[in-house]
């Protein structure tokens, strides 16, 4: 899937400085490839934000207040890709380790916002160009320097275990570094539906179901309280 000129990211802005957070907010405005969906001051309410909206970039302020925003992006399951905005440069090494796109200091020249997100394109492009879909039946996904090709039929769930997935096939379980929003996108919606934040389900797999759980190849998967007005009953 190659990134056209139309599509647009979706970005939210977690700053507790007002003057940052307009700053922040007039930036991604100028960006023709960035949509706000969101804006706020705190983890707690970022962390609802990524349950609402499909996330593809967070702008994270890291002297947050409660809880700090290296502690907030550690606890996140999957989180969306990052950009750091801070006024501490100490916090750097720490930041590449988490593997966030850029590390921005305040102030932040326009400019240098600019380059931050070339560099956050260009991953996004990378990591959409592994998923081809060459036919409906089937999906290529990039492991390493080969592709795997996996038949849509053969796959009873998909399993997000942070940075990682777990694809569950009738044959075999398949892992590979991606996030589960990545291959949700791939997928075509008329078979596959998410019931979880940790979970996308294969509606032709399905062997029971209610209100809280869906059961396929004799595994109890959650429904969660946000995915419930989703999942067909």
């Amino acid at each position: 899937m190659i990134h056209s000129a139309s599509k647009k990211y979706n970005c939210i802005i977690v700053e507790d400085e007002p003057i940052a957070a307009e700053i922040l907010e007039n930036f991604v405005i100028r960006n023709e490839e960035l949509n706000l969906v969101g804006k706020c001051a705190d983890a707690v309410h970022a962390s609802s934000l990524l349950n609402i909206h499909n996330v593809d970039l967070m702008f994270l302020d890291l002297n947050l207040p409660v809880i700090k925003g290296f502690d907030f992006l550690k606890k996140l399951k999957n989180p969306p890709f990052v950009i750091v905005t801070t006024a501490y440069h100490q916090y750097a090494v720490e930041g590449y380790e988490l593997d966030v796109v850029d590390y921005l200091m305040k102030p932040i020249p326009y400019d240098r916002f600019v380059t931050a997100i070339s560099k956050f394109r260009y991953i996004m492009e990378s990591e959409e160009a592994l998923l081809e879909i060459a036919d409906r039946d089937y999906i290529f996904i990039n492991s390493g320097k080969k592709q795997v090709k996996i038949t849509l039929q053969d796959i009873f769930y998909i399993e997000s275990l942070r940075e990682y997935i777990n694809i569950h096939t009738k044959a075999e379980t398949l892992t590979f570094k991606m996030p589960i929003s990545k291959i949700e996108k791939s997928l075509p919606s008329k078979i596959f539906f998410r019931i979880h934040k940790s979970y996308i389900v294969s509606k032709l797999k399905i062997e029971v179901k209610s209100a809280n759980m869906i059961q396929i190849n004799g595994k109890k998967l959650p429904i969660g309280r946000t995915y419930k007005p989703f999942v067909e009953l």
